[in-house]
């Protein structure tokens, strides 16, 4: 199946990346780099896909506890709030 970046950590929604990784990388080198398009034509999939992850996340019970890691941790400006230290 290829490299393991081309598998998702929800065996159940590798198709949906592999989907959008095609669709990315073909409007990546053939439109955006060549200057026809700056508009991501493949957000739809990537909309499939993270439904997919988020659906896994809440599954494996791994959602609730990234809810409180960021809540007790948040990002402050994208990085992470030091004074929650």
């Amino acid at each position: 199946m290829g490299n393991i970046m081309s598998v998702s950590f929800a065996p159940e929604c590798t198709d949906a990346k592999l989907e959008y990784d095609e669709c990315f990388n073909k409007w990546y080198t053939d439109k955006f780099l060549q200057g026809k398009s700056i508009q991501n034509e493949c957000t739809e999939l990537w909309e499939n896909y993270i439904t997919c992850v988020n659906t896994a996340l809440a599954t494996h019970n791994i959602k609730p506890m990234l809810d409180k890691a960021q809540k007790e941790n948040p990002f402050k400006d994208g990085k992470i709030d030091e004074s929650k230290k």
